[in-house]
């Protein structure tokens, strides 16, 4: 009669590579590359001393040697989907990143399309002094209170929808969020800043709306907001850890008032 190779020598060999542990009854075990059950013995190689050794089936736990085995399989094949879903979102995050210009800036994800946000004139107001910017950072801001405003009481760029989602690719490793503006009525205010007189320390307010935040790309970022947005004027910003670094790209959600 002709003994078949058992399945559980495959299933051990794939699961433990170059070694795999025979349990025996006592506790003990030895480190085999792989071994043969037999009708009153099992016949194994061993991983130590290289050679095909013997040893009374009788003494072998077997099922202490199955469940382990399986036990490993499973891990193994639990690592090796946790890989495969790594190298998918590599794979997606690069097809992704192509999919965005390479020039830095705030990118609408409009459908299938990407529509690019102008990036805002800032007016910064101290003493009821003001001064329009045109695209300059970092802000010029001075000691005492600031108040840094955009033009205009609407934006131009409306959005679709109450969570629009935004890629911004970034010139350097900076912060960056998204942020609510209030209205007045010729401008809309994006924070104050005012400035120790003594300390030259700064102090920025502004109204951030919570966000999601996720790296695709080198210094390429997708943000949107985690609740839905209510209608009204908001801003994509990236700001710098050097004291007035500031630059804004305003948008609204629903229709002007």
């Amino acid at each position: 009669m002709k003994w078949r190779l058992p399945v559980l020598l495959l299933l051990a060999l794939s699961a433990f590579g170059a070694t795999l542990r025979l349990y025996m009854k006592d506790g003990t075990f030895q480190l085999v590359r792989e071994y043969q059950v037999l009708p009153d013995r099992v016949k194994y190689m061993s991983a130590e001393r290289g050679e095909w050794e013997e040893i009374p089936l009788d003494l072998v736990d077997l099922n202490r040697t199955k469940q382990e085995a399986s036990e490993h399989e499973q891990q193994l094949a639990k690592e090796a989907k946790e890989d495969a879903e790594e190298e998918n979102a590599i794979r997606a995050a690069k097809q992704e990143a192509s999919y965005v210009p390479d020039e830095p800036g705030v990118y609408y994800v409009h459908g299938e399309m990407l529509e690019p946000l102008k990036l805002a004139d800032l007016i910064v107001t101290h003493d009821k002094k003001r001064t329009v910017l045109k695209i300059l950072s970092p802000v010029p801001l001075v000691s005492g209170k600031n108040e840094v405003d955009v033009e205009g009481a609407a934006a131009k760029f409306r959005v679709n929808g109450d969570r629009p989602e935004f890629y911004f690719r970034l010139n350097a490793v900076d912060g960056l969020a998204i942020i609510k503006l209030t209205p007045k009525k010729t401008s809309r205010t994006v924070e104050t800043a005012s400035i120790a007189a003594v300390t030259n320390e700064l102090e920025e307010k502004r109204e951030l709306v919570p966000t999601f935040t996720k790296e695709v790309g080198d210094l390429l970022f997708k943000i949107w907001p985690e609740q839905t947005m209510l209608p009204g004027e908001y801003a994509v910003i990236e700001f710098g850890a050097d004291q007035g670094t500031l630059q804004v790209w305003d948008f609204g959600v629903g229709e002007p008032k």
